[in-house]
């Protein structure tokens, strides 16, 4: 293939667009122009870069899930019931869409699910986001990403601003999805939480990783030092 085509079989005899593309053929089309940009005009054979992700939703497609080190930002939207922010990035999937119309109850009952699951409160899918605390909100966010039982779950500062309560009850989930055969990559500045969580630690410092050292052999000093480029393992 050298060029992206498309044939609009919407248009009528004089021209005019008959329906509009679906967001799945919308999003498809945008992968691909996005490949072909990469793999230069006129190329033949196997475009340079396929097989790469290119979006969130396609990461999600391979079974990486992904919760931010900043939630308000960008885990969820404050004005957003919590029933909404429990499907964010996977509102178009169904149980939770119909013929590009939102069902309300199933997002709802499914919101539900996850506050009983993850302790999230008070259990009010339909109040708004900003209205939980800070540990609730943490709570929805990696609620809603590990209900999908991904393979990868890339989790930045999972307790960061979060109560005592609320960090004893995420330790254990992300836990539990290890165990359960999820490969989890903790991002953290916390060293007991990363000694408490980890089976193999790497240490950044200037943007490079500059050690690695596997948690039983871990020690905070070790790892400071590490973290402030004076040492390496």
């Amino acid at each position: 293939m050298t060029k992206h085509e498309t044939k609009d079989e919407g248009k009528d005899g004089k021209g005019r667009r008959g329906g509009a593309p679906s967001p799945e053929q919308e999003r498809e089309t945008n992968r691909e122009n996005q490949n072909q940009k990469g793999s230069g005009e006129g190329q033949t054979g196997m475009q340079r870069g396929a097989g790469h992700p290119t979006d969130p939703a396609e990461m999600r497609d391979l079974g990486v899930a992904h919760v931010p080190e900043d939630r308000l930002r960008q885990g969820l939207v404050a004005a957003f019931q919590a029933a909404e922010t429990s499907i964010l990035g996977y509102q178009e999937l169904e149980p939770f869409c119909h013929h590009y119309l939102m069902d309300g109850p199933a997002v709802g009952a499914h919101c539900a699910q996850l506050m009983e699951r993850f302790d999230v409160r008070p259990r009010s899918p339909g109040l708004r986001s900003s209205s939980f605390s800070g540990g609730n909100q943490q709570k929805l966010v990696l609620a809603r990403e590990m209900a999908r039982e991904p393979k990868v779950l890339l989790v930045g500062q999972p307790t960061r601003g979060v109560d005592i309560g609320a960090i004893e009850f995420i330790h254990r989930e992300l836990l539990k999805s290890r165990d359960q055969g999820c490969a989890v990559l903790v991002i953290s500045v916390e060293l007991d939480e990363i000694l408490a969580l980890a089976d193999r630690i790497l240490v950044m410092f200037a943007g490079r990783i500059v050690g690695e050292v596997p948690a039983g052999r871990a020690d905070e000093r070790a790892l400071g030092l590490m973290m402030a480029g004076a040492g390496a393992a």
